[in-house]
């Protein structure tokens, strides 16, 4: 079991948090209720326990088909690559029209 200590407190971590929501889904009549009854012990709210539980599902391979947090990560370090890519490509167009206009210039004055 994996323990957080935040502020003086001790929680549970998210992933054992949303285990324990999702084993004991069986006897609540939905896991809303589930969620509903879980979060308050946990100190969080239940649309924040929903959140987690939807991501636990998602990293552990059910879940909506949205990104799991590994390919989330890889996603922001991918755009973040793209934007440093696209500041170069940038800023070496500009260097070469600035050379190419030197070059007439010079080209040009003789």
């Amino acid at each position: 079991m994996q323990l957080h200590q935040q502020k003086g407190m001790i929680s549970l971590s998210p992933p054992t948090i949303c285990n324990s929501a999702l084993e004991s889904q069986g006897e609540y009549d939905s896991q809303w209720a589930a969620i509903c009854s879980i979060a308050p012990k946990t100190g969080c709210t239940p649309e924040t326990l929903r959140v987690w539980v939807r991501q636990y599902e998602r990293d552990t391979g059910g879940g909506d088909g949205g990104l799991t947090s590994a390919e989330r990560q890889r996603l922001k370090e991918l755009e973040r690559e793209n934007r440093e890519l696209r500041r170069s490509n940038n800023i070496l167009r500009q260097a070469s029209a600035y050379f190419a206009k030197a070059e007439f210039d010079r080209l040009w004055k003789k």
